[in-house]
């Protein structure tokens, strides 16, 4: 198992770990709550409390596993700081249903914390994103502030507590009409939560859902969401996908973001699917180079074993951006000077280069066994003084 494997299953280990600990907080929340088993050593209300509280922190667990198979950092991060609390959670529970949740929340612990480096996507959040999560927050604060303030004519409103209650209910439409306006000055207040509540709520869900169902439908559709192709920048368009190619993305993973033009649609799911930026386009094509970001990018890497089509994705890219770097691989060794003729700045022969290894380590040359075993390591070879 090669070492790009041996990541993937780690990280794929940290987030069953995660999921699994979600779900059983979850159960062992709504069980103790259902049916609960009050020990001797803690208080019946603690108990109760976390009962409800670990419900909520697995919730909270499966947004976590869901960011993490994403690989983002910040998700990492809030599944470090969980599962102590589910731990702690499930020993105050007191129950013998919280034993596999205390367990396990500890075992995963470690697991988490030794995958750090697998998790380093950075969370972005748009604009109008940040924007609707403040908007939503200040409506809360103001009902929740205004609701204490004037809680003479809100009976039942006493704490905080109760005026942030009161404004969820009321901002969200649920409304159960245990507590209702008893003066002009609460019934207008409460309006105005009402208006105000109802545009924080839309205007938060379409902008924070927005994206995710706008990315369902471009997976769905072989696409990235225009949000991605807009965030591209300083990025790699890598043109066409071949047998040579698979080593260029390795190693462009973890050195510089890229994005990979193909025309096969099961091509382009099967990279889709390990996580990688595509587009079904054809990269010959002017169109889809300029929708990759061709403008943006720093480079463009054709390496198909189709030297033709490589061929006419460099002419393309050429003529769009004359002054960006294009580099190639030249299947057959003839074919180098076509590639260049195109446009390539650099174009190298795989077969040419592993020949010339070969020869040099044969004829007893040092340098060149150590080339072909940094080669095989996955180093980068050290060049020739």
């Amino acid at each position: 198992m090669d070492l790009t494997s041996r990541r993937l299953l780690s990280a794929h280990v940290a987030v069953l770990c995660t999921s699994l600990v979600a779900v059983l907080s979850v159960v062992t929340g709504v069980v103790n709550i259902l049916s609960p088993q009050f020990g001797p050593f803690v208080p019946s209300a603690v108990q109760q409390v976390a009962g409800f509280t670990g419900a909520l922190t697995g919730f909270l667990m499966v947004v976590s596993a869901l960011g993490m198979r994403r690989g983002l950092r910040a998700a990492w991060w809030s599944t470090v700081v969980l599962l102590p609390i589910t731990a702690i959670q499930g020993l105050v529970q007191v129950s013998v249903y919280s034993v596999p949740l205390v367990l396990l929340s500890l075992l995963s612990l470690p697991v988490v914390a030794l995958t750090r480096s697998r998790f380093d996507r950075e969370l972005s959040l748009s604009t109008s994103q940040l924007t609707a999560v403040v908007v939503l927050a200040g409506v809360l604060v103001y009902g929740t502030v205004g609701t204490y303030a004037l809680r003479d004519g809100f009976p039942g409103v006493s704490s905080l507590l109760d005026a942030f209650y009161y404004t969820l209910v009321t901002a969200s439409t649920v409304g159960y009409g245990d507590i209702t306006p008893k003066t002009p000055m609460a019934t207008l207040f409460s309006l105005s939560v009402l208006v105000l509540g109802v545009a924080g709520f839309g205007v938060a869900l379409s902008t924070l859902l927005g994206p995710a169902i706008e990315a369902r439908f471009a997976s769905a559709l072989g696409r990235m969401t225009q949000s991605q192709l807009e965030s591209l920048e300083h990025h790699v368009i890598v043109a066409g996908y071949g047998e040579l190619t698979e080593s260029i993305l390795e190693e462009l993973g973890s050195n510089r973001e890229f994005v990979v033009l193909v025309k096969e649609p099961s091509v382009a799911e099967s990279l889709r699917e390990r996580g990688l930026n595509v587009l079904t386009e054809d990269p010959s094509d002017a169109a889809s180079l300029d929708h990759a970001g061709i403008d943006r990018a720093d480079a463009v890497v054709a390496a198909t074993n189709d030297d033709g089509q490589d061929a006419l994705a460099i002419l393309t890219a050429r003529q769009l951006q004359p002054d960006i770097r294009i580099v190639a691989a030249a299947s057959e060794r003839e074919n180098e000077e076509k590639l260049r003729a195109a446009g390539a700045d650099t174009v190298i022969s795989p077969a040419v280069i592993g020949g010339r290894l070969l020869v040099q380590s044969a004829l007893g040359d040092e340098r060149a066994e150590e080339t072909a075993k940094q080669v095989a390591d996955g180093e980068e070879p050290m060049g020739e003084e």
